[in-house]
């Protein structure tokens, strides 16, 4: 594998030097510690850097790109970092993008989970996520007016949504189950030709400068793929597959199910397969299977992680690693529980984003195809409504262990439902919650205010003694 560039097709209006590995390193370097926000404000910060600012790609080849990854699992942003590393790089810069994109959140997230466990009971500490809770509820909710205005465009759409929503509320339908029925549904629907499945035009423009294909340094998009390209790309996707699955099965064999490690294991790569719709989707599956099957973390330390993610550079997947930390910290039966919680946080964290480069890897000398099939733009189009859905639930299940200190569960046949009781509400994280839901929908504060003012408040809640 060589670090050339890919060829272009048509002749730049504005030549310019090809940056080296080491240049382009160092640009990826600081694209991953401006990444906050989750995805959106990371796709402009990239955006902004490499479009606008560098000129490495122009508008319509970013945008094809940022489609392309969201036919993929796994976070968009991450993956888009990937795959425009390899673009300039080939294999090397293609990981190293990508790489570097989780790398901070990776050692933010980690030295957080070491504070939690150490320091959580202390009352400053434990006040701070208190007020991160309330937070992170309200920008969930923004989460799914976001994703719903943009996804929910036909009755096809709300009725899946609806039917989604009722299926892992009342019903506890595993987030896969959902995920492949309304892919099949957006599938079939395309191949019969109902207007209501029509792909729509994903992402708009990003930035506010159009900057021109033909005017930067990789030009107009391929028309056809070199064989050496694709081969390397190939390869390099198959490596990925080797150093995720085969430490996987390692685990189960030396260690066999039940083993907190094997579980995390298996358990989140079985969610790198369906992490369609963003880390929101996936964590309402994560808390069903995390909270009540294995009992590695209690509802209110789900939030934690969450507010921990949205507060740290990097995907807001990285949420997984403090899960499998506190599975490991707790269930390992280590000496050093500091130790085992470590190696199941960044267990967690391999088999998440290993998948990520090989699906850009495999997927890249094929762009063109994929981008082109209505019936597999269509089945993304069903996923994503269905993702409304699931990120109500999950926003209801937040507000119920946020809100209220007791929860009931109504069971009858096939139905389970999770309902607060009334009288147990907790009226300081009542109030938490409707300050931030006032500053996200009406004031429009960005998340780093409305983060840093609740964590803020709860602190001096705990101060005054209300909390």
């Amino acid at each position: 594998m060589t670090d050339a560039p890919l060829p272009n097709t048509q002749t730049r209006i504005e030549p310019q030097p090809f940056p080296t590995l080491a240049e382009a390193t160092r640009v990826w370097a600081r694209v991953a510690l401006l990444s906050f926000g989750g995805p959106a404000g990371q796709i402009a910060v990239m955006h902004r850097i490499l479009v606008e600012e560098k000129r490495w790609l122009g508008d319509g080849r970013f945008l094809h790109a940022l489609n392309f990854c969201m036919l993929l699992p796994g976070p968009e942003a991450q993956q888009l970092a990937t795959y425009i590393g390899w673009l300039l790089h080939r294999t090397w810069g293609g990981v190293i993008a990508g790489v570097l994109f989780v790398l901070p959140g990776v050692i933010a997230i980690m030295a957080l989970s070491w504070v939690y466990v150490l320091f959580g009971e202390v009352g400053v500490v434990s006040a701070l996520f208190f007020g991160l809770k309330a937070a992170v509820l309200a920008i969930v909710l923004q989460a799914v007016v976001r994703v719903g205005r943009r996804a929910l465009k036909n009755d096809a759409m709300r009725v899946i949504a609806v039917l989604s929503f009722i299926a892992i509320f009342a019903f506890e339908a595993p987030f896969p189950l959902i995920v492949l029925a309304a892919a099949l549904i957006g599938f079939l629907g395309a191949r019969a030709g109902l207007a209501a499945f029509a792909p729509g035009g994903g992402h708009g423009t990003v930035g506010a400068a159009h900057v021109e294909d033909a005017q930067t340094l990789l030009g107009e998009e391929l028309a056809g793929m070199p064989r050496e390209a694709r081969r390397g790309a190939l390869v390099a996707g198959l490596a990925a597959l080797a150093l995720w699955l085969l430490p996987v099965a390692l685990l189960l064999l030396a260690l066999g199910p039940g083993n907190v490690f094997a579980d995390i294991a298996l358990f989140f790569s079985k969610m790198a397969v369906v992490t369609f719709g963003g880390a929101y989707a996936v964590l309402a599956y994560v808390a069903q299977e995390a909270v009540g099957t294995y009992g590695w973390l209690e509802p209110g330390e789900m939030l934690d992680g969450l507010g921990m993610a949205e507060t740290t550079p990097g995907p807001l997947i990285m949420v997984l690693q403090f899960v499998g930390f506190l599975g490991a910290f707790r269930d390992a039966g280590w000496e050093s529980a500091l130790m085992a919680g470590t190696l199941g946080g960044l267990l967690a964290t391999w088999v998440t984003f290993a998948p990520c480069f090989a699906w850009i890897f495999l997927g890249a000398p094929f762009m063109e195809g994929l981008r082109s099939n209505r019936a597999l733009s269509a089945a993304l189009t069903a996923v994503t409504a269905a993702v409304v859905g699931v990120i109500m639930n999950l926003a209801i299940w937040f507000a119920i262990h946020v809100v209220w200190r007791e929860v009931l569960r109504i069971e009858a046949g096939p139905l389970s439902i999770e309902l607060p009781r009334l009288a147990s509400i907790d009226w300081a994280a009542a109030a938490l919650s409707a300050l931030a839901l006032v500053a996200v929908f009406r004031l429009k504060l960005g998340m780093a205010v409305v983060l840093g003012g609740a964590a803020l408040l709860g602190v001096a809640l705990h101060l005054a003694g209300a909390a």
